[in-house]
């Protein structure tokens, strides 16, 4: 995932209502959203928002009924009209843009998926995907081509010539994905996109967008009310309240770390062997031993005593992962007298872990270790190690 910022929000505002303008005025003086609308008549859908979406990551922007996130990303595309605020893609001002920049922006920049899935029961399941193409006035062969592909890429290249009455809820919401995928657009926005779903196709199809995203790395704003969805899938969250952006983190920082307390009521009580992996709660605290020549077991029994620690991590110069080593078992390699006291001071059997490795995984291993578990990159090098402390640590500041 790219750390460039795709879209970029600033200080953006929608006020529903006859006096905007009457009502930014008391928004700048402080007054609340509850007297701004007793007093104009107008209501604060979206107030001063600010935030980056990075490219190539899912952004889930998640909150209580009524609390803006639908208002949001629709100002995003402008379906919406801001009432002020900027929204930039790739540095460029969609509020400023002409009418006709816009069309271009959604036929071939941005595709939207709604709750919905508006497929239109006369045509076919290849030229319901192929209908943005078609408005764009893409040649019959061509999008018919492009919506093919994608639908083949969310799994429905055998229901091409199929109904919309002949699909699944599942299915019908697939077309909708491969009729936003087909544009190939570099953004794609989706409002409780899978929310009337059952729960086993709703797993389905996050399972099915997290595939996608692994091969081809949108921008994903995903609008959610569902938290399993928001951090199942998500990158990063946005959480909002009452019009406004409270909290933007990754689900572990929101889950250690909330801003508020309607943000902790939220999380409070999350499962969060469910949401940290392995690289989340690794520590570097544990002694390091780099392997390389002129150091042996007597240097690195050296270096336990001195910091008092019964266990250390040994790595190369690289940082590759070598093995654990005890204070005991250092000193029986010493005293041996062997050439080859190194192989004798390894700790039998003790396997690191990968960082991307769920936390569900990782708590029975912890639990049973004699010595803190090993973490590893998906290249062997050292990262850090979890102790049975950092592990109690970490499940009781989440509550």
């Amino acid at each position: 995932m790219s750390e460039d910022n795709k879209l970029v929000i600033e200080n953006l505002y929608k006020i529903f209502g006859p006096s905007p303008d009457e009502a930014m005025k008391l928004v700048e003086q402080g007054y609340h959203k509850d007297d701004i609308l007793e007093q104009t008549g107008n209501t604060i859908g979206v107030q001063d928002a600010s935030f980056s979406i990075r490219a190539g990551e899912i952004f889930v922007v998640m909150g209580l009924s009524g609390s803006g996130k639908s208002t949001l990303v629709r100002m995003l595309n402008r379906l919406i009209e801001p009432t002020s605020g900027a929204v930039k893609v790739d540095g460029q001002d969609v509020t400023q843009m002409s009418k006709k920049e816009l069309i271009d922006l959604r036929r071939h920049n941005m595709s939207m998926v709604f709750q919905s899935f508006a497929l239109m029961p006369h045509k076919s399941v290849l030229d319901n995907a192929a209908f943005g193409l078609e408005a764009s006035r893409v040649p019959k062969d061509k999008r018919r081509e492009r919506a093919a592909r994608a639908l083949e890429s969310v799994g429905l290249g055998a229901w091409i010539h199929s109904f919309p009455h002949e699909l699944s809820g599942g299915m019908k919401q697939r077309v909708g994905l491969a009729r936003a995928l087909a544009t190939d657009p570099s953004i794609m926005l989706m409002d409780e996109a899978f929310s009337a779903l059952d729960p086993l196709i709703r797993t389905e199809m996050q399972d099915e967008l997290l595939e996608l995203q692994h091969k081809d790395q949108r921008t994903v704003v995903f609008i959610s009310h569902d938290l399993d969805e928001a951090m199942r899938i998500g990158d990063r969250i946005a959480m909002m309240e009452g019009g406004r952006v409270v909290q933007v983190g990754t689900p572990e920082e929101i889950v250690t770390n909330p801003a508020n307390d309607y943000v902790r009521s939220f999380f409070y009580g999350v499962d969060v062997s469910q949401v940290f992996s392995a690289g989340d709660i690794a520590t570097n605290k544990q002694v390091t031993v780099i392997q390389r020549p002129g150091v042996d077991v007597g240097a690195a029994l050296s270096r336990l005593r001195e910091h008092d620690r019964e266990y250390g991590v040994v790595v190369d110069r690289d940082r590759q992962y070598q093995g654990v080593v005890s204070a005991s078992g250092l000193a029986e390699a010493y005293d041996s007298g062997s050439e080859d006291r190194w192989s004798m001071a390894f700790e039998k059997d003790v396997e690191p872990v990968t960082n991307d490795r769920p936390l569900t995984e990782v708590l029975g291993i912890v639990a049973d270790s004699r010595w803190p578990v090993p973490v590893v990159d998906g290249e062997g090098r050292y990262l850090g190690s979890i102790s049975k402390t950092a592990l109690l640590q970490t499940l009781k500041k989440a509550g």
